[in-house]
């Protein structure tokens, strides 16, 4: 149930990350920079109080490198969705083979699963 938690608090974090970075540029495109970012850095706090947690619970069961790779699938796949569904970009063949890139790491860092701690 744990390592469940663990991604789902990742998954959670990374809607916030993702709308922190780039859903200014849709919703407050033309607000003063200096508003958009204190306004980021809110949303960004909210990033941080599931991100931290996340990492906490997933450390007791994942390594350290185990937790950054399926940090950067779950970016990838939020990041597509909020690209599709909310800025209406179309994703390129070159997104997909990017993705595909991190997906080989994934299985590197996976394939020897280390014992708990």
């Amino acid at each position: 149930m744990e390592k469940a938690s663990t991604i789902l608090l990742l998954v959670c974090s990374n809607l916030f990350m993702t709308y922190a970075w780039y859903g200014h540029l849709k919703d407050f495109a033309s607000r003063p920079i200096l508003a958009v970012i204190f306004l980021s850095w809110g949303v960004a706090l909210l990033e941080y109080s599931l991100q931290v947690p996340a990492n906490r619970i997933g450390y007791q069961f994942f390594s350290l490198s185990q937790l950054k790779i399926m940090q950067e699938i779950i970016t990838i796949c939020v990041f597509a969705a909020f690209a599709v569904f909310y800025m209406r970009n179309a994703l390129t063949l070159d997104f997909l083979w990017a993705a595909l890139c991190i997906v080989g790491a994934a299985y590197f860092m996976f394939r020897s699963v280390p014992a708990p701690r």
